[in-house]
């Protein structure tokens, strides 16, 4: 039995690994929008350059603006997990 002694977990370990684990998962879930958002930008904006090649500067520029507050939320979500963590 003492063989197995230093795999018993403590209450400090188990809510140690509760807390990264949990933080982990939030991180994912903060990921996952901006990357939804970010493609959907991307697309409605080679939609629009494909039907008016004529405004593809001022679109372009727009998406770009799009993609940064986007990402904003992404990175917003990585301080959190740095916070919970």
């Amino acid at each position: 039995m003492e063989a197995f002694a230093h795999f018993v977990a403590t209450a400090a370990d188990d809510k140690a690994t509760a807390a990264a684990s949990s933080a982990g998962f939030a991180y994912g879930l903060a990921a996952i929008g901006p990357g939804i958002g970010i493609g959907y930008i991307v697309g409605k904006s080679v939609e629009a350059m494909a039907r008016q090649p004529e405004a593809a500067g001022m679109v372009r520029t727009t998406m770009f603006l799009g993609i940064a507050f986007t990402e904003a939320l992404a990175l917003i979500g990585f301080v959190v997990f740095i916070l919970i963590k």
